[in-house]
């Protein structure tokens, strides 16, 4: 399953140089369409994988739409409109605008407004966001409303939050980090800026436990052993107790508020599940995934690896593959 997990973070990881060779494949073939018509069949399958391999250019979106124009495609102009929208956070307003309409005639002026209100590009949003006199309130109080489960959302969403971390507003990083996290536990690099942070600001406790959650779901991580590395170089030569890691209590008390805010997110209006030990220890586990609340059933099962519940790693090993496998489908949708 790993080698899965590590295929789906290739191609959802933006990879550059690889979007730009696509993308100008496309363009040659679009220069010589005239010549055989077989050409644009062919631009676009150089489109698609300009955005497959690099989502975060908006070049490679445009390329890809101009051809469905070309192509008088107007579905396939929705389904790119609407693969852009979930990278955006699939914010409502926008989606509605896809509903029950031909938007051939308008997709290129959609997706320009998209990225006139939205820029991909961290440093040209972090511009955006200063010249509005509330924009980072306004952009907090968005996000807590969007759907950033999809993997480029959560790594798009990332990267703006570090430039909010490097614009020096701390406490709205660790907020909306935590409740991308939330989203999609899985993003191994944004729990380990958010430990970073934590050791920054001497919350040493909260480092470790973002430390740990990155090697749950990444064992290849070495952050934590470099933080071990680091608190020992901090308590030698000091007088007291060495610092040690958070208590089975802490960890719980921060999966709990973690699960909180996945709960929040994703099923806003849902009843709380009982616990129903006398079906087994992993009863609610099982009745979260069957609801598809699949986030939620994660950090519940990594309280219980921290509590030290027989058989909730390997239950944590299977909703982790659940979360992966969802990447992989919803690539090949696309």
């Amino acid at each position: 399953m790993r080698e899965e997990g590590f295929l789906s973070e290739a191609l959802q990881h933006p990879r550059r140089s690889l979007g730009n060779r696509y993308r100008s494949q496309a363009e040659k073939f679009l220069r010589i369409i005239e010549d055989n018509e077989k050409n644009l069949f062919w631009a676009e399958q150089s489109a698609k994988q300009s955005v497959l391999y690099d989502f975060t250019n908006e070049e490679n979106w445009g390329i890809l739409i101009k051809i469905k124009v070309l192509m008088n495609d107007s579905e396939g102009a929705r389904a790119v409109l609407a693969d852009l929208f979930s990278v955006l956070g699939r914010d409502p307003a926008l989606m509605e605008q896809l509903a029950n309409r031909d938007i051939i005639d308008s997709c290129e002026g959609m997706l320009d407004a998209a990225f006139s209100n939205d820029p991909l590009d961290p440093d040209k949003w972090w511009e955006r966001i200063g010249k509005k006199e509330r924009g980072m309130e306004e952009f907090s109080e968005r996000l807590k409303g969007l759907d950033v489960s999809d993997q480029r959302a959560n790594i798009l969403f990332s990267r703006r939050l570090e430039r909010v971390r490097r614009g020096g507003l701390e406490e709205e990083f660790l907020e909306l980090t935590r409740l991308l996290l939330s989203q999609r536990p899985i993003n191994h690099e944004a729990w380990e800026e958010l430990g970073m942070m934590y050791e920054r600001r001497s919350q040493y406790d909260e480092a470790w436990l973002c430390y740990d959650q990155a090697q749950s779901v990444f064992p290849d991580s070495i952050a934590i052993e470099r933080f071990k590395s680091r608190m020992e170089a901090i308590v030698d030569g000091r007088e007291g107790d060495p610092w040690r890691e958070p208590s089975i209590k802490d960890r719980a008390t921060f999966l709990d508020k973690l699960r909180g805010h996945s709960k929040t997110h994703q099923f806003p209006e849902v009843e709380e599940i009982g616990d129903g030990d006398k079906d087994g220890p992993f009863s609610k586990i099982e009745s979260l995934r069957s609801d598809g609340r699949t986030t939620e059933a994660f950090f519940l099962a990594r309280r219980m690896v921290a509590e030290g519940i027989d058989g909730a790693e390997d239950k944590v090993a299977e909703i982790l593959q659940d979360l992966e496998v969802r990447v992989l489908e919803l690539k090949l949708l696309h």
